[in-house]
């Protein structure tokens, strides 16, 4: 950092720098997949923080990484929303001012043994109180947390199942933070090495404790693709026609992508008809994902529809988290000019209300989610209480084919099925489908964006409950009770460095002699 000190002296190039930094680590995630990249991709941006030279300066630089970090993880927007893009980069980036500070608290000049060791558990903290804050639905939802990156390695997989992609998280920050410290201070080796070695002995105690979930049963589940088709009666053919060529393939149930169907099913019972048509003449249930405005209640739903051999089964689970823009405009009456400039939602989708469990043929209990509801590893969670057997999710990324952003999606599917230790069917409408072992690994190949067809998957089934399951978010809160206590310790030793000051020193009064009256006239 000294050979680069003068000419990281302007604000507008500290800037520019920390937004590339901070970008550094997209290419953990797919499509690219460097996995490894992950736990050195920080590295710059540390560095870039620890050297700023106010504590102002520091919440800069973490804002500027923020912005960088956001920006390229959702580049894949920019044709839809435009410039608004970078507003929503901004606004998020912000988040990571605060984590600047921390940074430059532990990390500056040459820290000592203590801070450099609080600085392993500190920073990877203050790391996930930003993903917590930012994994609001209201703010854009945990797309790209930086755990989620490790969705292939099947170690990581293992401490999912134990701590969710938040302990993830946790672990490839403080690998970056010991990395850095053997950069700047060498002499801190014993902190940074045992940092290292602490999030190897996690890996292998969740490798061999962690319990595993039992199998316990088969399911075949077919998943229909039927890729970019214009207009929704065209659509609804192409999925009928392949949904046909599963007749004889002993199938327990077919599940459609997102908007595969364009029209309420109450609007349109002849759609009702050939559905249930296509039930008896397979053999198997069908989850078929409705987009449209309902004829029972006002606006537009999206909806995950049970149809049977009867037609409408009666299960139905109206999506609850909605993507912002996309679906809903967060406060309309301020942001709506964001119509104008992209391709943002005309009117908002309605929300559902609670998450449903469906019981499909032969007694398989299913729990569906639509498209953005699985980047929330709570959301899995809790079907996984509820009883379920398959995490289903109905997806469809169109108007996204050409990006990263596919791939990503379908990558998340291994997380949750290692976290809820339940296997995964992720079906797109478009997009790349993928099915996972309950324990994270796919299941035959994906899906990719260029496929027409329906395949079935032979699923197996699993019982018990992994301690993420269990226990919930204790990663999370486990950071928050690191903060509060280090908020502690400062204020105490504030307290103390106050208490032992000298007293200020009163300077000597001086005598002010008085001069004598002057005779009036």
């Amino acid at each position: 950092m000294k050979t680069f000190a003068p000419w990281l002296t302007s604000p507008w190039r500290r800037s520019a720098v920390g937004s590339l930094a901070g970008a550094l680590p997209v290419p953990a995630f797919p499509a690219p997949a460097l996995w490894w990249w992950a736990f050195v991709a920080l590295v710059p941006w540390l560095l870039l923080v620890r050297s700023a030279p106010t504590g102002r300066r520091a919440m800069y630089d973490g804002w500027s990484g923020g912005f960088g970090f956001m920006l390229a993880m959702h580049l894949w927007l920019l044709p839809n929303l435009h410039v608004f893009t970078l507003v929503i980069a901004a606004l998020l980036g912000a988040l990571w001012a605060p984590w600047g500070l921390l940074v430059r608290r532990f990390l500056a000049g040459v820290p000592s043994r203590g801070r450099a060791t609080a600085a392993l558990v500190v920073l990877p903290s203050g790391w996930l109180v930003v993903e917590l804050v930012r994994s609001w639905q209201g703010l854009g939802g945990p797309w790209g947390m930086l755990g989620s990156s490790q969705w292939q390695v099947e170690p990581a997989l293992r401490l999912a199942s134990v701590g969710g992609v938040w302990l993830l998280s946790f672990l490839v920050v403080a690998v970056n933070v010991a990395m850095a410290v053997l950069l700047v201070v060498p002499a801190h080796r014993v902190p940074a090495v045992a940092g290292l070695l602490t999030t190897a002995a996690a890996a292998s105690a969740a490798w061999t404790g962690a319990p595993r979930p039992d199998t316990d049963g088969r399911a075949r589940i077919a998943v229909v693709q039927p890729g970019v088709v214009p207009g929704p009666d065209r659509r609804f053919a192409r999925e009928e026609q392949l949904t046909r060529q599963l007749a004889g393939q002993d199938v327990d149930l077919i599940v459609w992508g997102e908007s595969s169907v364009g029209y309420d099913l109450g609007d349109r019972p002849d759609l009702a008809r050939r559905l249930a048509a296509l039930s008896r003449t397979t053999g198997a249930d069908i989850l078929v994902n409705v987009d449209a405005r309902r004829s029972d209640r006002p606006g537009i739903y999206k909806s995950s529809i049970l149809i049977g051999p009867d037609g409408p089964t009666g299960d139905r689970y109206d999506k609850m988290r909605l993507v912002p823009f996309g679906e809903y405009v967060p406060a309309r009456s301020l942001l709506g000019w964001a119509t104008s400039v992209g391709e943002a939602a005309g009117e908002d989708r309605r929300r559902g209300s609670r998450q449903v469990v469906m019981e499909v043929g032969r007694g398989l209990r299913i729990g569906p989610m639509v498209c953005f509801e699985t980047a929330f590893p709570d959301m899995s969670r809790h079907l996984t209480e509820d009883g379920t057997d398959v995490l289903v999710a109905q997806s469809s990324t169109s108007t996204f084919q050409e990006s990263w952003a596919p791939e990503q999606h379908a990558s998340l599917g291994a997380l949750r099925a290692a976290e809820s230790g339940r296997p995964f069917v992720h079906a797109t409408l478009t997009g790349t489908s993928a099915v996972y072992y309950a324990s994270g690994r796919p299941i035959g190949s994906w899906l990719g964006t260029d496929a027409s067809t329906a395949v079935v998957f032979d699923v197996p089934l699993t019982s018990g409950t992994t301690l993420y399951v269990r226990f919930g978010d204790w990663p999370v809160k486990a950071a928050l009770l690191v903060l509060v206590a280090m908020g502690l310790i400062e204020a105490t030793r504030g307290v103390r460095l106050r208490r032992s000051a000298p007293p200020p020193r009163v300077p000597p009064a001086h005598t002010v002699r008085e001069s004598p009256a002057r005779p009036g006239r």
